[in-house]
């Protein structure tokens, strides 16, 4: 393998594990909503896609690649919350879901070409679309969604 998609996957493992290190912290959270869910196997299909570019496992990257492309997705209900909560960014945060979506289904169709290295840059834009969203809306949606103020009103 060209040391570049070394890099790539080594960079998208790191991303991902702190990514699942973000979520563990310590806080008081609220029950966790299903777009938690959604996430938490999102990160383990990309990890499991990581490590199976590394191994060659194309025929695991192929079953996966689907996956990834077409995701649950959260409750009406649910999703009416957090595009409330997201408003005039609703369109940002789905063209992201868009890349990634897009992304997983080349990786998809370059595993079914025997193209490594289209695989292999794929993956990486599925990975630069999930980091742009996390950056942009991570910690205010875990801050909106699941931290409560432990604060205590003063008498």
């Amino acid at each position: 393998m060209h040391p570049r998609g070394f890099f790539i996957i080594a960079l998208s493992v790191a991303l991902t594990a702190s990514a699942a290190g973000l979520g563990a912290q310590s806080v008081e959270a609220a029950k966790p909503t299903a777009l938690r869910i959604v996430m938490e196997k999102l990160g383990r299909d990309m990890q499991a896609v990581a490590g199976a570019i590394s191994k060659e496992d194309w025929a695991l990257v192929a079953e996966l690649a689907p996956e990834i492309a077409n995701h649950a997705e959260p409750l009406m209900s649910e999703k009416v919350r957090i595009l409330a909560w997201l408003g005039a960014d609703a369109g940002t945060f789905r063209a992201f879901d868009g890349q990634a979506h897009d992304a997983a289904t080349s990786m998809g169709e370059a595993v079914k070409r025997s193209d490594g290295q289209a695989v292999i840059a794929d993956f990486a834009r599925v990975q630069q679309s999930c980091l742009a969203c996390h950056q942009g809306f991570r910690k205010s949606f875990q801050e909106h969604f699941y931290i409560r103020s432990t604060a205590r009103p003063s008498s």
